[in-house]
């Protein structure tokens, strides 16, 4: 571990730190872009291991929060890195000492995707069809949908990349898999998605689509320069959807959905979140909404967040969320 002082210079390559996967690297190579169009230096990616990266267990059994951001903390922490990248939804809820969210881009699309055989929608699965997922949140949904359609689903618990997790489907082992859309996008694979779920039918992760850019407290110029990346009404959104899910104490492997959006049809004035809570095989859920002017602050959006989430509470969503193997 480094002892000298970590402060980043205002010249020089930047060393952005980024988890392996094709996912990762494409989401940080987009970054690195744009952080060079910024600040006009060098952008180099280093590419770091992350327990979730090596464990083979499910999310939901290694508790899912912070095993794809601990390895790239402690590379900022010690200096190795610059510059990280999340995906914003496998961030914890809790801030880490010594570090700054710097940006929230601009989010990507939000929903879930369906990639099926034989190119069929999710209605059009056959009875008992064979579904692919590593979250409770998308299993808890797709359950509930099934059965308001009168059919029933296996939710078959899955892990690896985006080939991985599709090769299932083109093996026969799966009749489908549900990834989210924004990965897919990324990688120009989006082409491959059967069906975009409409969040009507299953509610994303909170933060599910946006990037989360954090660097050192000690380094405000770069924080000052990766400001430029952040979008407000990304930050809002997901500043809310984060805050329900703390209030409701769950991390990122409970079955927990939400979206904040701004209402289309009218001004941008008013932003709806909704959340969802449920048991894995879709017999309960707890679903609400609220609608409020768009946050002005980040604490007026996390204020939005915890009024939903004492809600849900209410409605009983603390006694749904014990479940966790899918």
């Amino acid at each position: 571990m480094m002892t000298e002082t970590t402060t980043t210079t205002t010249t020089g390559t930047l060393r952005l730190g980024t988890r392996r996967s094709k996912l990762a690297m494409a989401q940080s190579g987009l970054v690195a872009q744009a952080v060079r169009d910024v600040t006009g230096r060098p952008v180099e990616l280093v590419e770091i291991t992350t327990y979730g990266d090596t464990s083979r267990e499910s999310l939901a059994s290694i508790g899912g929060t912070g095993v794809f951001v601990s390895a790239l903390r402690d590379a900022l922490l010690d200096g190795a890195v610059d510059f990280a990248v999340h995906s914003l939804k496998d961030l914890p809820t809790y801030g880490a000492e010594g570090l700054v969210l710097a940006a929230v881009p601009e989010r990507e699309d939000p929903r879930d995707a369906l990639v099926a055989r034989d190119g069929l929608t999710f209605e059009q699965l056959p009875d008992g069809a064979r579904v692919g997922t590593g979250s409770p949140r998308r299993a808890a949904q797709l359950n509930a949908w099934a059965r308001a359609l009168g059919r029933r689903i296996e939710t078959v618990s899955i892990r690896g990349n985006v080939d991985t997790r599709i090769g299932f489907v083109r093996s026969g082992e799966l009749d489908a898999v549900v990834l989210a859309a924004a990965g897919l996008n990324r990688l120009g694979r989006i082409g491959e998605a059967t069906e975009l779920i409409s969040p009507d039918a299953c509610l994303p992760a909170p933060g599910q689509g946006a990037l989360a850019v954090e660097c050192r407290a000690d380094a405000p110029e770069l924080a000052a320069q990766l400001a430029v990346l952040d979008d407000p009404h990304t930050r809002a959104a997901v500043t809310a959807e984060r805050s329900l899910l703390a209030a409701l104490e769950a991390g990122c492997s409970a079955p927990v959905g939400a979206l904040a959006d701004v209402l289309a049809g009218g001004p941008a004035t008013e932003l709806r979140l909704r959340g969802v809570v449920g048991t894995v095989d879709g017999t309960s859920l707890v679903q609400l909404s609220t609608t409020g002017p768009v946050p002005a602050t980040g604490g007026e959006a996390a204020a939005l967040g915890r009024e939903l989430a004492a809600d849900m509470l209410a409605k009983g969503a603390a006694g749904l969320m014990g479940e966790r193997a899918l």
